[in-house]
């Protein structure tokens, strides 16, 4: 059997895949999220079978009993990590599509096996005569069914058996964990044939690429407990891989995933962006991978951050952008590639298509940033590894310092090292970064009822319909440690049976107010969650004793209240605005509401127009002049999804919620909100900013606080109208007249510099002394900035010819400092060795490139005697 002599395309083998297994009655299942929901031991989808954990664990039944997905994955980040590998081997991926076939207690592995063969040999083609498998070494069952039923020759199935030093620790024994759900699988490999290196499954060379896995078909039989004891499902399912890209290249005849016609486009698309000629280069590669790992990330809905998901988003898209630096990029180019992606890949997922506009400008944002550190990041990490020479270990202080200063996450600066042949001194990284969070935690705020040791009656919660009630003290605590009774003036911390407090939660702060007893007021200044259901209220002891067991009268701060259930419920109407004026796309990323505003967090890539914050506005005051009833109902989840209530992406939802219609806005929240909406009296937007890439944060105030705001923005314009002598509707023209005259003082100011500068490098012309025939000027320049001290430089070297300059100014207590050297003595002398020299000297350190540097230091005492040394250096090297 011959292959087809025109390769299947990629989109081609996807499509008959879903197909094939549709014709076999299984359900096509659309991808899931690469953001993992409801499931804390996933940092990302890496596996086919993760949306149907709970169906293969019994805990979820779908409508179907066979399903078949194409499943898109990320590896890079967490316990499954290729990140490092991607760029340098031919299959290693951070996104990858993973296509399956599953039974939830249907067929078993007769049909799973019948079915793959069917379609690698029949729908595929692949000749029968290049196909190797794997079995368990003790799955007998597997073993019949392809020798006697597929007919597979016995010499190509190969028995693998417990090697990884265990019971069933084999690659052929899958196991989702200690315990659980686990069975035996096969695998299936193709053999390129003998003209490729490499010994097949099992054997010693088997690394090699002549023999590459395909398709791994799970087979769950058992249940193993805790004693490592093997208990036979009643209803054994089937769990099978394949692997698309690797899949691809076998179909098209090519060895390396990145050959694929997949790929093809987007090296093409990197190798555009970055000017680069050489189309077998690793940076390539890098940035093709790469660009699927991002784009499809940020259209699931992660941001790049500095903790968890967003992290590890960050770390790709700057792995990216270093690899383009490599190549000679020196400006935003990455975000550049979203267009080719969807074109490639947006027939299959539509969700890049939508999100394409966000996408991109999620990268660019993130570029921009990290080009703004880049550049000095890099000539900090070259020099170091240039004094290293390809031997030794990097500094682990210097590869925090990169992390910490300039944004180079640890893999980053261990890639580069790695391929000067230098490993990094991850230990002293290690020190370094929990240096910086034990002084982060010292700083922190303390939060008394945070890890109080409680073991009692829950806190019943009445703060939904009362702002008074009579309660119990049901425990006292000192210093975090529990005790009988709280003094006066004591601070502690209150639990009571029955509560009209809220406590922090769902970014709405804890109540204030007083706690009164027959002989004790204790002043609440806030109340925290010790455990789900039990509230500590936080404060002092004003008058009296307090003791366990004493009944308490708590009254909540009326007005504190009011004002934050105003700000609370106008968060939902803002919400809901924002999906209405900006898109769908807008996602709650953080919220905090207190008496004073609400602030919240959201994601969008660009910065809101003032037309924008005008019609979220309008929307919200209109809904607030309507004047709706709030409803709140408890209702199950599933009711809750199909009445249309808004989920927050990413939530964990117990099996009963809590449903707020308020307006045209319907969510979840198990906040305190006003009873109709024109309690809230007035909606003003007070800022718009940006706090990450892709995620915007919106403040808004309420209420008194915005009539407050209003009135007081009144009396300032007034103010500005006084001043100008000017009615307040020529207050604009005035500032903007003001604003002509200091640009025209300031570029006068600058001529000024500019002059007195060019006056004084004539003067340093007399100031150059000669060491070995080369012209050595090391000075000071008083009043010059940074463009000064260049401008000079560049007039000393055209006139001196063959020179070393450095020049100096301070200013507020800093060093600056610029060194140039001509270009006939860069061999022997560069500027940034010299620069750092001086730097040292006076407090502080820099580099650059081998014609100019810069650098700057805090201690302006020592710049003579630093100046001073400038010629003995140079002499020692020329």
């Amino acid at each position: 059997m011959t292959m087809k002599s025109m390769p299947m395309k990629s989109a081609e083998i996807r499509d008959k895949f879903l197909k094939f297994f549709e014709s076999k009655g299984h359900q096509i299942v659309a991808s899931s999220s690469l953001v993992p929901h409801a499931d804390p031991t996933l940092l990302f989808t890496n596996a086919g079978m993760n949306q149907f954990k709970d169906v293969f664990l019994g805990f979820d039944k779908r409508p179907y009993l066979r399903a078949t997905t194409s499943q898109k994955c990320v590896r890079a980040g967490g316990k499954h990590n290729d990140l490092e590998n991607v760029g340098y081997t031919a299959r290693h991926h951070t996104f990858f599509e993973m296509l399956g076939n599953f039974s939830f207690g249907d067929y078993f592995k007769q049909d799973a096996i019948r079915y793959a063969w069917e379609l690698l040999v029949d729908v595929y083609k692949l000749p029968a005569d290049r196909l190797w498998v794997t079995v368990y070494a003790e799955d007998e069952e597997a073993y019949a069914i392809w020798t006697n039923d597929i007919g597979v020759p016995a010499e190509r199935v190969v028995r693998i058996g417990d090697n990884k030093g265990a019971r069933y620790a084999s690659d052929n024994f899958w196991m989702m964990g200690d315990t659980g759900p686990c069975g035996p699988c096969t695998e299936i490999f193709y053999d390129h044939g003998e003209g490729i290196a490499g010994g097949p499954p099992g054997s010693p060379d088997e690394e090699g690429d002549r023999y590459i896995e395909i398709w791994n078909n799970v087979f769950m039989q058992f249940n193993r407990d805790e004693a490592g004891v093997m208990h036979p499902l009643p209803k054994p399912s089937v769990d099978t891989g394949m692997g698309l890209e690797r899949t691809a290249a076998v179909m098209q005849h090519v060895h390396s995933n990145y050959e694929i016609d997949l790929f093809v486009r987007l090296i093409a698309a990197a190798a555009r962006e970055t000017s680069s000629a050489d189309l077998d280069s690793p940076s390539l590669r890098v940035l093709a991978d790469h660009i699927r790992a991002c784009a499809f990330l940020i259209a699931d809905g992660v941001i790049p951050g500095n903790e968890g998901r967003g992290y590890v988003l960050r770390r790709i898209i700057r792995r990216a952008i270093r690899h383009g630096y490599k190549l000679g990029a020196r400006a935003a180019f990455f975000h550049r590639m979203v267009p080719d992606l969807v074109a490639e890949m947006g027939t299959a997922y539509p969700e890049l298509v939508s999100s394409q506009a966000r996408v991109t400008e999620v990268l660019r944002q993130e570029e921009v940033r990290f080009f703004e550190t880049i550049e000095h990041g890099m000539s900090i990490l070259d020099g170091e590894l240039a004094a290293l020479d390809g031997k030794g270990v990097f500094n682990g202080a210097t590869a925090f310092k990169l992390h910490d200063t300039f944004g180079f996450p640890l893999d980053l600066t261990a890639d580069v090292c790695r391929e000067r042949g230098v490993s990094v001194d991850v230990a002293a990284f290690d020190v370094a970064m929990a240096q910086q969070k034990e002084q982060a935690r010292a700083a922190g705020k303390f939060r008394m009822a945070s890890a109080l040791d409680y073991r009692g009656p829950t806190t019943t919660f009445h703060g939904y319909q009362t702002l008074a009630f009579t309660g119990k003290v049901l425990a006292l605590y000192r210093d975090g440690s529990p005790v009988d009774e709280l003094r006066e003036g004591e601070l502690g911390v209150v639990v009571l049976d029955d509560t009209p407090f809220y406590a922090e939660s769902g970014g709405q702060v804890g109540d204030r107010g007083v706690l009164q007893t027959a002989r004790s007021i204790f002043s609440v200044e806030d109340t925290q969650k010790i455990q789900a259901v039990v509230f500590g209220h936080q404060g002092v002891v004003r008058t009296g004793v307090i003791t366990v067991g004493d009944g308490v009268a708590a009254r909540v701060d009326e007005l504190a209240r009011a004002r934050t259930v105003r700000n609370h419920s106008a968060t939902h109407l803002m919400h809901k605005a924002l999906r209405e004026v900006l898109g769908g796309h807008v996602q709650q990323k953080g919220s905090l509401v207190d008496a004073e505003k609400t602030r919240f967090d959201f994601a969008h890539s660009a910065p809101m127009t003032a037309d924008e914050i005008r019609r979220v506005e309008l929307i919200v005051n209109n809904e607030i002049l309507a004047n709706a009833a709030t409803e709140a109902r408890v209702m199950p989840i599933e009711e809750a999804q199909r009445s249309g209530a808004m989920m927050l992406f990413g939530e964990k939802y117990g099996d009963e919620v809590r449903v707020l219609t308020i307006g045209s806005s319907k969510e979840l929240c198990g906040g305190v909100h006003v009873r109709r909406c024109g309690d809230i009296g007035l909606f003003k937007i007070v800022a718009e900013t940006g706090v990450a890439a892709g995620v915007r944060r919106v403040e808004a105030v309420t209420g008194d606080n915005a009539l407050a705001l209003v009135q007081q923005q009144q009396a300032l314009l007034a103010e500005a109208a006084a001043a100008f002598r000017a009615p307040v509707s020529e207050v604009p023209a005035k500032l903007a007249q003001v604003l002509d005259n200091v640009r025209a003082l300031e570029k006068d100011l600058a001529r000024l510099k500019a002059r007195l500068a060019s006056a004084q490098g004539d003067d340093l012309l007399a100031q150059a002394v000669e060491v070995k025939g080369v012209k050595v000027v090391a000075a000071v320049i008083e009043g010059a900035d940074v463009n000064t001290l260049r401008s000079t430089i560049d007039k000393l070297r055209d006139k001196l010819k063959s020179a070393i300059v450095v020049l100096a100014a301070t200013s507020d207590g800093k060093v600056t400092l610029i060194a140039g050297v001509t270009a006939d003595l860069t061999s022997k002398v560069k500027a940034g060795e010299l620069v750092n020299m001086v730097a040292l000297q006076v407090g502080g350190k820099g580099g650059g490139r081998p014609e100019m540097a810069q650098a700057g230091g805090n201690d302006p005492a020592r710049l003579p005697a630093a100046l001073a040394s400038v010629r003995a250096w140079v002499e020692q090297r020329l």
